[in-house]
């Protein structure tokens, strides 16, 4: 299987359409059968724990006692696909609407070993929200569908995983969707520190005494200085936390604020924006899965040959990521290499095919 695998993955990084059990047969000229490929895709679900398997050596050589584990989700759209519990509506927060698809959770590794001038940037472990509950929704009386674990409840899980793989790293990052006092109590117990975007309406007391007398303020009104940590106490966390407000400057030369927290107060401001800027690789990795390695593109509708596809995606991720390393070029112009490789080869042929028109004209 896992020779298999790996060609199907391969394949991914290959093909600029939809990604079939046909069109990877035909590419192999009938050498790999449309059978092998959907036995694949419907046979044993590959999980985190394959994705370990995968990435631990490769984690190894690149490890740094100051790397980041970085989460975040991402919805892997799929309007016209039949709905399951796999395969259904989520909320977007970037986009603010419900939208249809897989969504993907994942724990991605940010490290830079000391002789590398590159950073590694791969997933070290994943879970797909997957909505066995069905309910009717009270106002709209609409049958809709949830999850039995929650996106922060599965975060926990795979911290701990990551800790039990004994996954080297300092830092926790993640946006204000993940930064419940739930979590960050979690992680601090945890021996690790976590840095958090947080809401503007998130409530703070600057002083302990004001903690335990109850006088919370939006942190957006605090009287704290922009750009200056400060020790404070959030409402429902037992315990105190370093704050900075960051004031700057967007491309359309409006003034935007971030608020940031953490539980290390050895941090400048200084550190605090070198870190925080690290989660935005993945970013990076979710649009590298779907326009280089096909995440969207498989035409499978069950929960099972959606899953076993969506891991191989990511494992064709981690191919281009070690590619990264010799061939000094990114994920992004790889695939431009690829597809310019692609387009001679349709060209040659193409000229092969008009000299035999003239030939026999």
């Amino acid at each position: 299987m896992q020779k298999l695998l790996d060609l199907y993955s391969d394949y991914l990084l290959s093909t600029f359409d939809q990604a079939t059990a046909t069109g990877l047969s035909k590419l192999m000229d009938g050498a790999v059968s449309h059978d092998q490929v959907s036995r694949l895709l419907s046979g044993q679900t590959l999980d985190s724990k394959d994705l370990w398997q995968t990435v631990k050596l490769l984690v190894k050589q690149h490890r740094s006692q100051t790397a980041c584990l970085i989460f975040d989700d991402s919805i892997i759209e799929k309007p016209y696909t039949d709905e399951n519990p796999l395969i259904c509506w989520h909320w977007d927060h970037t986009k603010q609407v419900a939208v249809k698809g897989i969504n993907l959770l994942s724990a991605f590794y940010h490290s830079r070993a000391p002789d590398q001038d590159l950073p590694l940037r791969i997933p070290v472990a994943f879970e797909l929200v997957i909505k066995t509950v069905m309910f009717s929704d009270l106002k709209t009386k609409k049958v809709k569908r949830k999850a039995e674990v929650t996106k922060n409840e599965m975060m926990r899980q795979m911290i701990s995983q990551c800790i039990h793989n004994q996954l080297t790293f300092r830092y926790i990052l993640a946006d204000s969707w993940f930064s419940s006092a739930d979590n960050m109590l979690f992680i601090d117990r945890k021996k690790k520190y976590f840095i958090f975007d947080l809401k503007s309406n998130r409530q703070a007391a600057l002083s302990e005494k004001d903690r335990n007398q109850g006088h919370w303020t939006r942190i957006d009104q605090l009287s704290i200085a922009d750009n200056t940590p400060v020790k404070v106490w959030l409402k429902d966390l037992k315990i105190p936390v370093l704050l900075t407000k960051q004031v700057f400057i967007n491309k359309d030369q409006s003034t935007g604020v971030r608020f940031l927290v953490t539980n290390d107060f050895s941090l400048s401001d200084d550190d605090f924006t070198t870190l925080y800027k690290k989660r935005w690789s993945v970013e990076e990795y979710h649009k590298s899965l779907k326009q280089n390695a096909a995440i969207s593109q498989s035409p499978t509708r069950t929960v099972n040959t959606q899953s076993n596809h969506l891991f191989a995606s990511i494992f064709a991720y981690t191919k281009l990521e070690q590619l990264k390393f010799t061939s000094h070029m990114n994920h992004f112009a790889m695939k431009s290499k690829l597809y310019l490789a692609a387009i001679k080869a349709a060209f040659k042929e193409l000229m092969i095919l008009k000299n035999l028109q003239h030939a026999t004209a």
